[in-house]
């Protein structure tokens, strides 16, 4: 188990706590290295497992969990899924070594805020854990879409238990929130489906903030998979254009 120093918790409640969890000792230091010089981020700690990210999340209550997918003893979905249980506060940003990986489907829905694959830049890295901490979800709409459609083409979004018909899922809609999850869940951001349904875009935040407390849906990656599982939108077959 590695821990980094803590002095800097004085000034922690200005910062973003940050805790890291990857299997790579080089990666994991990478990660501190790259966020060490931030002024608005202390990373607090260090894991090299799921098991262990668990154990120092509620030790240091890190604002965010920079969480590896694919980890020995404990993986970083099943991690995801416990903190989103037990810690909600620690927002879980998860990193996969590829953009095209149906273990990151698992872990938003296991409760991941967001997603980097792990050659992003830091700029981007930095940026990512900003906007998770401000509750948003961190993830480009055209990348979240096509890596859901091409985890849906496989059949394995979601148990056959959690497949619901999209009549099921939308029972409790109106039609233009039907229409707004819809354009959401094929990669629109909140300008262009204002600009689509004509509509200011105050309004579409209103219909998204009544479509998420309806589906039970945390986020927009949330929502544009429950938007798959449920049929609303198909996933697009390998001979389909891009």
């Amino acid at each position: 188990m590695i821990r980094t120093d803590t002095e800097n918790d004085a000034v922690g409640e200005r910062r973003i706590r940050v805790l890291i969890a990857d299997d790579q000792p080089l990666v994991r230091r990478g990660l501190a290295l790259i966020l060490g010089p931030s002024p608005s981020i202390s990373v607090v700690a260090e894991a090299e497992n799921g098991e262990q990210a668990l154990v120092l999340a509620r030790e240091h209550r890190p604002d965010v969990v920079v969480m590896d997918i694919r980890m020995p003893v404990l993986d970083g979905v099943a991690a995801t899924e416990r903190l989103a249980r037990d810690l909600p506060e620690c927002r879980v940003l998860a990193l996969s070594t590829f953009d095209m990986d149906e273990y990151v489907v698992a872990a938003l829905r296991a409760g991941a805020y967001g997603f980097l694959p792990k050659d992003s830049s830091p700029e981007d890295l930095v940026a990512a854990i900003r906007t998770v901490r401000a509750g948003e979800a961190a993830v480009a709409p055209r990348l979240l879409t096509r890596l859901i459609s091409t985890y849906v083409r496989n059949e394995q979004v979601a148990p056959p238990n959690h497949r619901r018909p999209a009549a099921q899922r939308t029972s409790g809609l109106t039609p233009r929130e039907v229409e707004v999850w819809r354009l959401v869940a094929t990669g629109l951001d909140n300008k262009q489906i204002a600009s689509t349904m004509e509509i200011s875009v105050s309004t579409v935040k209103n219909y998204i903030s009544s479509i998420f407390d309806k589906l039970g849906a945390r986020d927009r990656a949330q929502a544009v998979i429950a938007a798959y599982e449920s049929g609303l939108v198909a996933a697009r077959r390998a001979t389909d254009p891009d």
